[in-house]
């Protein structure tokens, strides 16, 4: 195969990883990244990455945004965010 061929393959792939890397949640551009670079090995792992639409969520005590349950803090208004009670975890669909 020449390489012009592998490029274009090596394209597909990486457009095929961002889509359901994008399709997941995640960033489209990273994930064309890592399925250009990594071809068939990128398009798998985009295919076994988690959904990050499904991460359980909290909201902020001071402005009141909802946001993921790993930032520490809130990307809004800036406030350091506590580990939540289970009560206080937003559950994914309400958002």
């Amino acid at each position: 195969m020449s390489g012009g061929a592998l490029l274009v393959i090596a394209f597909f792939f990486g457009l095929a990883a961002g889509v359901v890397g994008k399709i997941k949640g995640s960033s489209f551009f990273v994930w064309f990244l890592i399925g250009l670079c990594l071809p068939v090995i990128g398009l798998t792992a985009a295919i076994l990455y988690r959904f990050e639409k499904a991460e359980p969520r909290r909201r902020c005590p001071r402005c009141g945004s909802v946001r993921p349950i790993a930032d520490q803090v809130c990307t809004v208004c800036g406030e350091d965010m506590d580990w939540p009670e289970p009560e206080a975890v937003v559950p994914a669909e309400r958002r």
